[in-house]
């Protein structure tokens, strides 16, 4: 993988993880019950936008962990804020753990990704080369 294409890796997969920080707070609406038709569609564009990364980010990498099936799964288990708001709270508190996993999982994957910018970028510095 070239140094461009890490730094393109790095910047996907920290949008990706934004990604997934919007999809908490959604979970945090949904508890509350207080969200309008804006909020559901704006859920559902969240979900769309993970699902559509997540086939790029796999594409340009092997990933282990977080599986796509997870990822999916958890997509597939709040399909809207109206349902998330009449699950149970032990459900929901499962759908955290969940979406903990995979968010810790991508950090994960991020960081290595950072070893191997840096370890490029100190190549091209040794080497000379920008």
């Amino acid at each position: 993988m070239t140094p461009k294409e890490i730094n393109q890796l790095v910047t996907q997969i920290e949008t990706h993880i934004e990604c997934w920080k919007q999809f908490n707070h959604f979970i945090t609406v949904a508890r509350t019950k207080k969200f309008g038709p804006a909020d559901d569609n704006h859920f559902l564009e969240i979900k769309s936008i993970i699902v559509q990364e997540l086939e790029l980010i796999y594409a340009s990498i092997e990933v282990q962990s977080p599986t796509r099936e997870e990822i999916h799964n958890l997509i597939t288990n709040a399909p809207s804020l109206r349902y998330l708001a009449e699950m149970g709270d032990g459900a929901l508190r499962n759908l955290e753990a969940q979406w903990h996993k995979i968010y810790i999982g991508w950090h994960a994957i991020l960081g290595q990704l950072k070893v191997k910018q840096l370890a490029e970028e100190n190549k091209a510095f040794w080497s000379g080369k920008k």
